[in-house]
C-alpha cells in the first residue's frame, strides 16, 4: 500500500464555447459530501475500515491528510485507485491543533475521531466555501449532552471528553445534517446508545447509519428519531464500505444536458438520491428516467412554461441546497418565471448572482436568500470566477448557452467538490478546453 495523496492539482481556468447538444453517457465520482463523514466514521470505529469509491476531490484528500496528522494510518491499496484503508491509531499520538482543518467546512467531523483516540479535540473554525457562517452551536450542544466540556476563542474551539454515558437522548431544534452526523459519530466514539429526535435524513446521514450497521451497530431511522446501539462484544476484522456516487455531480450534469437541449445517461448515482431534482425537471418539461444506479435525461419536446420553484430544504425528501445553483443556470434557458431560495447557506446568492450577471443574466434579488428570474435569457460570454464549488458548476452550465467564449477561473474552488467536472462535460461533447483564451 502507498500513502494517500493530500491535494488535487490542475489548471486554474477553463474556456467554454457553445456547441451542439450534450449527449452520451458519463459516470459520476464518489460523493464528497458522503465521503467526509464516512471517513470520520471509519476513524472513529477503532478498527480497520476499507472504503471504495473515494473521490479525488481536494476536500476529501485534505481530510485524509488530516486523519494522518491525527495519527491514523491511511493507505491506498495499490490495485484500487479509489480505495482507501483507514487503520486505528497506534498508542497515544498528540495531534495538536490541525491548522489545515480551517480549509474545509466539514472539519467538525474530526471531533469524534479525536475524542475516540485521545479524549480531546482542538480545531480551528470551519472554512471552505464562503456561503454563510457555519454555525457550530448545535455541534457544541451535542458534545455537551454527551458530558463533554467545550471552550472557544477567536481562533477555534477545544472539546474535552467527559465521562462515558450509557445512553444519550437529544432532540435537535432543526434538521441539521452536520449536527445529526456529529451526534451519531459522538455516540460511536463513546460506545453509547443514542436517541436523536428531529434528525436530518439526507442520504449522507442514512449512509453513515448503513455503514454502522455493516460494522455491527443497531441503527434505526424514522422522520421522528434515530436510535443507535453499539454492537455486543468487541467486533474484529476489517469493515468494507462504499462511498455512493455523487448525487450533486449527477444533478449538475443533468442540468447541463438539459440546458444544452441534449439527452444522456448519468451512471453511478442512486436514483432515489436525485428524486427531488428529477421531479423538478419533469415539471418543466424535461423528461427524466430514474433507475437504481443511473439517471437518464431525455430531450425536451416542448417546454411547459411552468414556473420552477427550487427551494432548498432540510426536510426528508426535500431539495438539497447544492442542487439550487445548477437549477438556476438551467432556468435561464427555460420560459416562465422561476423562484429560488436557499436559507441554509445564506451567503450563496451573494457569490452566485454577481457572477451570472457578468454573463448578462437578469436576476431579481427578493431577499439575500431568495431570488427570481424570467427566461429564456440571452447570455454573452465573459470572464467569471468560481467563488465556491456550486457557483463554479453553475457557471459551467450557463456558459454552454452563452454567445461567444466564457472563461471560468478559480477552479481550485470547483475541485474541492469535483475532481474534474470539466472533463465529464467534455465526455458528453461540450467544447471545454483548459486554460484561458
Amino acid at each position: 500500500m502507498t500513502l494517500a495523496p493530500t491535494r488535487v492539482t490542475g489548471m486554474d481556468a477553463v474556456t467554454i464555447r457553445p456547441g451542439r447538444p450534450l449527449t452520451g453517457a458519463v459516470r459520476v465520482d464518489g460523493s464528497k459530501n458522503a465521503a467526509l463523514p464516512l471517513l470520520a466514521a471509519a476513524a472513529t470505529m477503532r478498527r480497520s475500515v476499507h472504503l471504495s469509491g473515494v473521490p479525488e476531490s481536494s476536500d476529501v484528500q485534505l481530510m485524509l491528510g488530516l486523519l494522518q496528522q491525527a495519527g491514523y494510518h491511511v493507505a491506498h491499496p495499490v490495485t484500487e485507485p479509489h480505495g482507501v484503508v483507514v487503520h486505528p491509531r497506534d498508542g497515544a499520538v498528540e495531534a495538536g491543533e490541525l491548522a489545515d482543518a480551517a480549509r474545509i467546512r466539514a472539519s467538525y467531523y474530526l471531533v469524534a475521531p479525536l475524542l475516540a483516540a485521545c479524549g480531546r479535540a482542538e480545531l480551528p473554525w470551519p472554512g471552505g466555501c464562503r456561503i454563510g457562517e457555519r454555525g457550530m452551536e448545535q455541534h457544541f450542544t451535542v458534545c455537551e449532552t454527551f458530558g463533554d466540556t467545550v471552550t472557544v476563542d477567536d481562533d477555534g474551539y477545544r472539546i474535552r471528553a467527559g465521562d462515558r454515558r450509557e445512553a444519550v437522548v437529544l432532540t435537535l431544534p432543526f434538521r441539521s445534517r452536520g449536527a445529526s452526523i456529529a451526534a451519531i459519530l459522538r455516540a460511536v466514539a463513546s460506545g453509547s446508545r443514542l436517541h436523536l429526535g428531529n434528525p436530518n435524513l439526507s442520504p449522507e446521514t442514512t449512509g453513515v447509519l448503513a455503514a454502522l450497521r455493516t460494522a455491527g451497530w443497531q441503527a434505526h431511522a424514522s422522520e421522528e428519531k434515530i436510535t443507535l446501539a453499539p454492537p455486543p462484544g468487541v467486533p474484529a476484522g476489517t469493515v468494507s464500505l462504499a462511498v455512493p456516487g455523487d448525487k450533486i455531480e449527477a444533478g449538475t450534469l443533468a442540468c447541463a444536458i438539459a440546458a444544452s437541449g441534449g439527452e444522456g445517461r448519468i451512471e453511478g448515482v442512486r436514483g432515489p438520491d436525485v428524486k427531488a431534482l428529477a421531479e423538478l425537471l419533469d415539471w418543466v418539461g424535461i423528461p427524466v428516467t430514474l433507475a437504481s444506479t443511473s439517471l437518464t435525461v431525455h430531450r425536451a419536446l416542448e417546454p411547459t412554461g411552468r414556473p420552477l420553484r427550487a427551494l432548498a430544504s432540510l426536510d426528508p425528501g426535500g431539495l438539497d441546497a447544492d442542487f439550487e445553483p445548477p437549477l438556476m443556470a438551467l432556468a435561464l434557458t427555460l420560459p416562465g418565471t422561476h423562484l429560488f431560495a436557499d436559507a441554509i447557506n445564506p451567503g450563496r446568492h451573494g457569490n452566485l448572482l454577481p457572477q451570472l450577471a457578468c454573463l448578462g443574466a437578469e436576476i431579481e434579488e427578493i431577499t439575500p436568500t431568495q431570488c427570481r428570474l424570467s427566461g429564456p435569457q440571452r447570455l454573452t460570454g465573459a470572464r467569471v470566477t468560481a467563488t465556491d464549488i456550486r457557483t463554479g458548476s453553475a457557471l459551467l452550465i450557463a456558459a454552454l448557452n452563452a454567445r461567444g467564449t466564457t472563461t471560468v477561473t478559480g477552479l481550485d474552488q470547483l475541485r474541492r467538490g469535483h475532481a474534474d467536472l470539466p472533463a465529464k462535460l467534455r465526455t458528453l461533447g461540450a467544447d471545454v478546453t483548459e486554460g484561458p483564451r
